[in-house]
């Protein structure tokens, strides 16, 4: 079982347009409305891939029913503590000129401390259960900056994994508890390592550096230039596949789905790897409300290039 947590659920309103001019008139020409959030968005891919996989946690009772409709359709158990108020709305401006995305995300809103209390509770029982644990994304107004460390700390001793896939200080605390995997993108691994990275062997040696911090994996993303992931014995590079990039969200999200998926079928890192790369590429091509083509995904799996750095 893959045992996916959903801090702060997003409904996810994804405008398109054709050449997106910053302080100027912008005429939408597709709009839609999905229910996900990062945790949503890996426990679903999970689940198209054929895996056990689950959702945990915070849910408002505004908005709640687009959630209970999608993980439903795509046959994903969920746990949730609910809370009163409306699930935030994170808006996405598609460039479809450009191919490139500009995001606008609202904080979300308030838990209160009894709440931060229930979802460790919560993550344990669920964790018990599980295989792997995936933190991913932002946290809402009210919750420590430390928590995933918190809830990484609180599964220790029951034989799950953890993978963390968060940002700033979320990740820096959490890379405290040593979690098994971390995935972050180039700007997140820079932001860490304090300078620019030149290059794939200046990320790769960036990457190594939690890899003696005691994370058996790192994954980092690096968008139009493909991805790296290292477990420090080996570092493997995918250079970007010649795909017409229809949308990014949800990409990295895909890859945590493929990695863990590759993880939970004990294969090698490259095959792992490959499954990750598969997986976000397919991400970026599927439009609408389905999570990826799995006929896509799986011709993908076959043109993935892999290098060794």
């Amino acid at each position: 079982m893959i045992t996916a947590v959903s801090m702060n659920p997003s409904i996810d309103r994804t405008l398109t347009v054709d050449g997106f001019t910053p302080g100027g008139l912008n005429r939408i020409v597709a709009k839609r409305d999905v229910a996900a959030g990062k945790g949503i968005n890996v426990a679903l891919t999970v689940s198209e891939l054929g895996l056990d996989s689950e959702c945990v946690g915070f849910m408002y009772r505004d908005g709640a029913s687009q959630f209970e409709k999608r993980l439903m359709l795509n046959s994903t158990p969920y746990d949730f503590i609910w809370c009163e108020g409306s699930v935030r709305t994170n808006i996405k401006v598609f460039d479809r000129s450009t191919g490139t995305i500009t995001e606008l995300n609202e904080s979300g809103m308030n838990v209160a401390e009894e709440d931060l209390s229930k979802m460790v509770d919560l993550v344990v029982r669920h964790a018990e259960n599980s295989d792997y644990l995936i933190l991913s994304g932002s946290l809402p107004p009210g919750c420590p900056q430390d928590y995933y460390r918190t809830l990484i700390h609180a599964v220790e001793g029951l034989g799950c994994r953890c993978v963390l896939d968060a940002d700033g200080e979320r990740l820096k605390y959490g890379l405290e508890a040593k979690p098994f995997m971390i995935k972050p993108n180039r700007y997140e691994l820079e932001t860490m390592i304090g300078r620019p990275l030149d290059g794939i062997t200046d990320i790769k040696e960036a990457a190594l550096r939690y890899i003696d911090m005691g994370v058996q994996v790192v994954s980092v993303s690096l968008g139009a230039d493909g991805a790296l992931i290292t477990d420090g014995r080996e570092t493997l590079f995918a250079p970007r596949m010649n795909i017409e990039v229809k949308g990014t969200v949800g990409a990295g999200d895909a890859m945590v789905a493929g990695l863990v998926a590759g993880f939970m079928a004990d294969w090698e890192l490259e095959q792992c790897f490959r499954m990750g790369v598969a997986c976000a590429s397919t991400r970026c091509i599927t439009e609408g409300y389905k999570t990826i083509d799995k006929t896509v995904y799986k011709a993908f799996l076959d043109m993935v290039k892999i290098e060794r750095v």
